[in-house]
């Protein structure tokens, strides 16, 4: 019998199972992607007759572009699948995974697009430039926002509810609230987490924007940045919670060993 992998969103308002085998991790740094994760995306692939869904009930669909739709959970924001056109096969998110995957990254894609404040893989490069301004939306644009830049330091977040909600793991530099300038909210979405937190996503079309603490720490999901970001990855944390299908090449300080 084959093995059965699970998954789910964050809150649980959608779930799955898909039949063995799955593709290996294919990592993708298009801006679509980098949008609606709020870093990059990576996911592994699966025939639709070995994929069943097992909840739907807040399952989500936005077209991104004429060849693929992708589905995201109405109401935590979770980024789940990319669903190619005229293909009877679904990518699935790797965080999304329920437990161990057994599979590894075997390739990146869209290396261009990747933003200013990583490298796809080894150590992130220096800021190129310093913008005054940071201009921040969501894919489909029903939700924008401009903020004071650069970004400075980007931390990125192992946990589970980062890998769940992103796809993969978030990567976020810290904000001052009350500086935002907000130039459109019409799909604004804000989900609580179990931490007593915020995370606020587009309703439309999934992607991640932001998360506020429960004792109302304000950050923002770097991927959101359109052009560059004046960043630059400094550091991970929680790292025991990190997905087996990936490793951390980059050469930066490790926080949350386990």
């Amino acid at each position: 019998m084959a093995a059965v992998h699970a998954g789910s969103c964050l809150c649980g308002g959608v779930a799955f199972e898909a039949e063995a085998p799955l593709r290996e991790v294919i990592a993708c740094h298009c801006t679509q992607c980098r949008k609606t994760s709020g870093h990059y995306w990576s996911a592994t692939s699966v025939p639709l007759d070995r994929f069943r869904l097992t909840r739907d009930e807040t399952l989500r669909w936005y077209r991104s572009s004429a060849e693929a739709a992708r589905g995201f959970c109405g109401t935590c924001g979770a980024s789940l699948f990319w669903k190619p056109e005229g293909e009877e096969r679904i990518a699935i998110a790797a965080g999304a995974l329920d437990g161990p995957t057994g599979l590894v990254t075997d390739s990146h894609i869209f290396t261009e697009s990747a933003g200013d404040y990583y490298r796809p893989e080894g150590p992130p490069p220096r800021p190129a430039a310093k913008p005054a301004r940071l201009s921040c939306s969501c894919l489909c644009g029903g939700t924008a926002f401009d903020l004071p830049g650069p970004a400075g330091e980007i931390t990125a977040c192992h946990c589970r509810q980062c890998r769940k909600l992103s796809g993969h793991y978030s990567a976020s530099f810290d904000a001052d609230e009350t500086t935002i300038d907000w130039r459109r909210r019409d799909s604004l979405g804000v989900s609580e987490t179990p931490g007593g937190g915020q995370r606020g996503f587009c309703t439309q079309c999934g992607s991640s924007l932001w998360f506020r603490s429960s004792a109302g720490e304000f950050s923002v999901e770097a991927g959101s940045v359109t052009g560059p970001t004046g960043g630059r990855l400094t550091s991970h944390i929680f790292v025991a919670s990190k997905g087996d299908y990936y490793g951390i090449d980059d050469g930066l300080p490790q926080v949350g060993r386990g």
